[in-house]
């Protein structure tokens, strides 16, 4: 257990003191912007390999009792949290996380400022509840709290760099998904981005359907599911 604690600590770590504008642009200045992206990219991957490590290899404590009901919740909000992760990082976004950044945001973000913490919540939060064990609660339920954490972060960030449009950015662009549609005030749109989002993820979710998901964790969420 105190492997999978120092696992997360340290992916949190990694994605809370980077944040910070004065290690960012230190970092920035010395590698360069590309360079630096690559170096974080691949720091980042390796840790939440780690973190997986650690997870898969923690004893198993039962919470509560597996359900075909909580499996198939997952199999709804997985998918759904992978699509917001890749659209939100193809997506220009000048209020939160992505690799394309620029002024104009793109369509996805009249949807949520923030995707790619929504799609974290979306996918932590569905294999809390499908797991049901006190290694996935501390695993997804950290990573969950983590990204719920970021929404205020990547504001304050966001409302410091765009300043007076910062108001008028809010009104277009809602942290909650969907809310400017609900409203009936746009019409969702599909760009460029989106696109290629939903094909990835439709791709990723077959392979691990198909026994992907086996593979990697010995679990396979189809036959646990009630569809």
């Amino acid at each position: 257990m105190s492997q999978l604690f120092l696992a997360l600590i340290a992916f949190i770590l990694l994605h809370s003191v980077p944040a910070l504008p004065p290690v960012r642009n230190g970092a920035i200045a010395i590698f360069g912007r590309k360079t630096y992206l690559l170096i974080y990219s691949v720091v980042s991957t390796l840790l939440l390999v780690w973190v997986f490590h650690a997870a898969l290899n923690t004893p198993y404590v039962e919470l509560w009792g597996p359900s075909g009901s909580h499996a198939t919740a997952t199999l709804v909000l997985a998918p759904i949290g992978i699509f917001l992760v890749l659209a939100g990082l193809f997506t220009p976004n000048p209020a939160s996380i992505t690799f394309r950044h620029g002024d104009r945001p793109g369509a996805l973000v009249a949807v949520t400022r923030h995707p790619v913490l929504w799609g974290f919540l979306f996918w932590s939060g569905g294999h809390v509840i499908a797991n049901g064990d006190l290694r996935s609660l501390i695993l997804f339920g950290g990573l969950g709290l983590f990204s719920a954490a970021g929404f205020l972060m990547l504001d304050r960030r966001a409302k410091r760099r765009l300043g007076q449009g910062w108001s008028t950015f809010c009104a277009d662009h809602p942290l909650l998904p969907l809310a400017t549609f609900a409203t009936g005030r746009k019409r969702i749109k599909v760009d460029a981005p989106m696109a290629l989002a939903f094909a990835l993820t439709a791709a990723m979710t077959l392979w691990l359907l198909l026994g992907g998901h086996a593979l990697l964790f010995g679990a396979d969420p189809l036959s646990m599911a009630t569809i």
